[in-house]
Parts: C-alpha cells; sequence; structure tokens
C-alpha cells in the first residue's frame, strides 16, 4: 500500500506530465531540481582515466554497455519485487541512471544510451544540464551508489511511477583543465531521492519521461 507521501509524488508526476520539466521540478518539493552550486546531481563530465564499463550493467542479460572513466564507479543495489512487470521498470530506471552518469562522462546528452532510456522533457533537460556542465568545465568523481528501487504505480501497462535512492557521499566535483576534487563535507544532502514517470516505447523499453529529485529526503538519508 502507497504511503500518503508516495501517493502524492505519484500524483505531482502525473499530474506533470504534460509540464514542461522545469515546472514539474519546482511543483513538489521545495528543495529538488538543479541546485546550483551543489553536487551535480546524477552528473558526469569530460573525466581523465581511460573507459571502463559498468560492472553493475554488464552483469545482466542484455545489458547496454555503459563507459564510464575509471575514477567513477556506480554501484547499482536492487532486488528482485517478484513481479516480473515492475521487474522490468527496476531495471530500466536503473540502466537510466547510468545513462546520465555517462552522459555527462562524454560530454553528449544525447548518447545512444540516453536516447534509449530518456524521452520528452527529461531528455530534453539533461541535454541541456550536460551542455552547461562541460561549458562550465566541471566534471564529477568518485562513487554513485543507488538503492532503494521501487515501482509505486503502473497504469495499463505502459505508464508507471517510480523512484529511487542516490548516494553521492562518495562523489565530488573536479575541474576538467585542473583535475582539481572540489571535495566537501558529508551531509544529510549528499543523499538524493529521484521520482520519476516512465512510459514504455515501441521496442518494450522503459524511458524516463519526468523526473524531480529532492536532496536529503528523510526516506534516502544513511548514516
Amino acid at each position: 500500500m502507497l504511503t500518503t507521501r508516495r501517493r502524492t509524488a505519484v500524483a505531482c508526476l502525473f499530474a506533470a506530465a504534460a509540464l514542461p520539466l522545469a515546472l514539474s521540478l519546482t511543483g513538489c518539493s521545495s528543495d529538488s531540481g538543479d541546485s546550483g552550486n551543489d553536487k551535480i546531481a546524477g552528473a558526469g563530465g569530460d573525466g581523465a582515466g581511460s573507459p571502463t564499463p559498468s560492472a553493475s550493467a554488464s552483469a545482466e542479460k542484455g545489458a547496454p554497455a555503459f563507459d564510464l572513466p575509471s575514477d567513477i564507479t556506480v554501484d547499482v543495489q536492487k532486488e528482485s519485487t517478484g513481479d516480473a512487470a515492475k521487474d522490468a521498470i527496476v531495471r530500466d530506471v536503473a540502466y537510466a541512471a547510468q545513462a546520465r552518469i555517462e552522459a555527462f562522462a562524454e560530454g553528449d546528452g544525447r548518447t545512444a544510451n540516453m536516447n534509449r532510456y530518456f524521452a520528452a522533457n527529461a531528455l530534453a533537460y539533461w541535454g541541456d544540464r550536460v551542455a552547461a556542465v562541460k561549458k562550465d568545465g566541471l566534471t564529477v568523481t568518485g562513487d554513485y551508489r543507488y538503492f532503494d528501487f521501487e515501482v509505486t504505480d503502473v497504469a495499463n501497462g505502459k505508464k508507471a511511477a517510480a523512484r529511487y535512492c542516490e548516494d553521492q557521499s562518495k562523489a565530488y566535483n573536479k575541474v576538467i583543465k585542473t583535475e582539481k576534487v572540489q571535495r566537501t563535507q558529508p551531509s544529510d544532502k549528499d543523499f538524493v531521492l529521484y521520482t520519476l514517470q516512465v512510459e514504455k516505447d515501441s521496442r518494450g523499453d522503459w524511458q524516463v519521461t519526468q523526473q524531480n529529485w529532492k536532496k536529503g529526503d528523510a526516506s534516502c538519508v544513511q548514516g
């Protein structure tokens, strides 16, 4: 059964389906969306180091290949829901999270994996965000961990709402030109709650079409 907070999140996501992403990001939480000078949420960039496939992605049969700089690691922690349809949604939402990091790592918001796992407003937003981060001369370094994946609603087998948490406590911004790491003190805002709307495309992949995030959400913060 959905909690009141999660019902609200689902309602906001589906209500925002026809709105520009910039509006949906500010419509359901007070500390969401682009956070200015904070860590780049889920971002990569032109980081140094030879590209290496993401181990968490390559372990699954038929998984897309993700090339990430050697100074970025991704740990996806997910379990079976016991429902094949929901498991497919969780799988593709996890792929979308990795695709976003890969996009920043390559400085290209329209990589094959971004086009596969993002669409509509979400794809347009991250394309702009990748370009802006690259222009600012920043990338990220360190470790990203994703956990507590949950499908909170499914509509007609074609649309769904989902959520997951991101741990950025060991991830930092890095200046591309100098490779200087901008280390920060750990805080609750290193833990980010993502709430998503996803839609199934003609290939059978679940694509993120709307996305919201909130830093320091109590449901994600860990000690």
